[in-house]
């Protein structure tokens, strides 16, 4: 039975819906709901430090399931300060209101940036500084969840070397135990979905090298917008307020930061998916990169080129030129190993052609004269070894002979073709017999 106030089947719907922005197959929701009604509940300590509170807000404000209906009810808020009735030293963060001996851990929470300048004086919780707070409580947690782009890497605090030296939570975190959702503010639902994985599977969600989620993380916001295919046509908005703005063409040239910047805002959108900035009619500000306030402003300024000296060049465009440039580098030097290979074999094996017909073997270290056809019958090997190994086969054929071939196989009887027909003997007179050696007398057959 649910601990929370939902129905079944809301609640079988909210678990399709976060294998979905898990990235997970739709058969991972059943195996998410029967892991989330058996999830122990884990108590959750939300800090915040230098920040003005829009993730708090956001955390609050989510509809789709509420806090009360799922994260309230299955993780037991042990510390909040905007949700605590208590005020003053009773509010106060402490060894006594951090569960670290609670048999399943608890899952700490940190909001805004953390500054360090000062011994950390900038920023002080019941007379504490933050810094000092923030190490101890993520120092025992089972994770830390740094939500908003303050957490993420210091944010506004820190742009362009803030005085107070605002870091984020990753300078407090132990290494392993810590997932950033960058954003300003941060996206409930991802928040949501990074809890529900560590319910189900006991660990925090694979992550990119600056620990954000990959399922909210690793895609491209230009490639899920929808504007993109005025941006494909070079249909942008030039002015705000104009036809094309009304049309809903691309922002780009009014200084949207969409095509540099990893988000699933497109697709899951804020208040309750119901919108996100661009839908809106704003430009993406880049809000979940790292440095954004300096990387990424101004906001309504385009970013500058890749090439200062071609400002029309994109960066698109210098993408597929440097692709093109590999590849007709790759190209020459394939060619050029070709030959060169093509020369070592030559060298390892070479030949000679001595005369019309006949192949006979150049000097090597075995033989320090050259020798012919004529002095030895080996020179000019016959068969498979009459072409060294790595020559192409036309190297190996002599020149064509314009003497008519031999005819091959036995010799004909008869005279030749070539050869004079002799004449024909004189046949001997009728009646008149020659003479035979027993008719003469000395035996000659003359008989004269």
């Amino acid at each position: 039975m649910l601990r929370c106030g939902i129905s079944r089947r809301s609640f079988i719907k909210f678990s399709g819906a976060m294998a979905a922005a898990l990235a997970l197959p739709a058969s991972y929701g059943t195996r998410i709901a029967a892991a989330v009604e058996s999830a122990p509940r884990l108590p959750l300590i939300w800090l915040r430090g230098q920040a003005c509170g829009g993730d708090s807000q956001a955390f609050l404000l989510a509809a789709d399931p509420t806090i009360g209906e799922i994260l309230v009810d299955l993780l037991s808020v042990d510390y909040f300060d905007t949700l605590m009735a208590s005020s003053g030293d009773a509010a106060a963060p402490s060894p006594t209101t951090i569960p670290g001996t609670a048999p399943a851990g608890y899952i700490a929470v940190i909001e805004g940036s953390i500054p360090t300048g000062a011994d950390g004086t900038y920023c002080l919780v019941g007379g504490r500084a933050f810094v000092d707070v923030a190490r101890e409580v993520c120092g025992g947690a089972l994770a830390t969840i740094a939500v908003g782009s303050c957490a993420f890497d210091g944010g506004l605090a820190a742009a362009s070397g803030g005085m107070t030296a605002s870091v984020g939570a990753d300078s407090v975190a132990p290494a392993g135990t810590l997932i950033n959702l960058p954003g300003c503010p941060m996206n409930v639902d991802n928040l949501t979905a990074t809890v529900v994985h560590y319910l189900t599977f006991g660990t925090l969600p694979p992550a990119d090298g600056r620990g954000r989620p990959l399922f909210a993380y690793g895609g491209l916001i230009h490639n899920q917008c929808e504007r993109r295919a005025h941006f494909e046509f070079g249909e942008f908005v030039l002015a705000w307020g104009d036809e094309a703005a009304q049309k809903g063409w691309c922002l780009y040239k009014m200084g949207c930061k969409g095509p540099e910047a990893f988000a699933n805002c497109p697709t899951v959108g804020y208040a309750s998916g119901t919108s996100w900035p661009v839908q809106a009619g704003h430009g993406c500000i880049g809000c979940t990169m790292p440095r954004f306030w300096d990387a990424m402003g101004p906001a309504y300024a385009r970013l500058p080129p890749p090439l200062p000296f071609a400002p029309n060049v994109t960066a698109d465009q210098v993408g597929h030129a440097a692709i093109a440039s590999v590849a007709a580098v790759t190209v020459v030097h394939g060619a050029a190993s070709w030959v060169r290979g093509r020369g070592t074999r030559d060298a390892e094996h070479p030949v000679a052609i001595a005369s019309p017909g006949v192949v006979t073997a150049r000097p090597d270290t075995e033989r320090s004269t050259p020798v012919s056809a004529a002095d030895d019958t080996d020179a000019a090997p016959t068969g498979p070894e009459a072409m060294p190994m790595g020559r192409d086969v036309d190297d190996a054929i002599p020149p064509p002979s314009l003497e008519a071939p031999t005819p091959e196989g036995p010799a004909l009887e008869g005279p030749s073709a070539t050869e004079p027909v002799p004449e024909p003997e004189p046949e001997p007179d009728v009646g008149s017999e020659a003479p035979t050696p027993a008719d003469t007398p000395d035996g000659s057959g003359d008989p004269g």
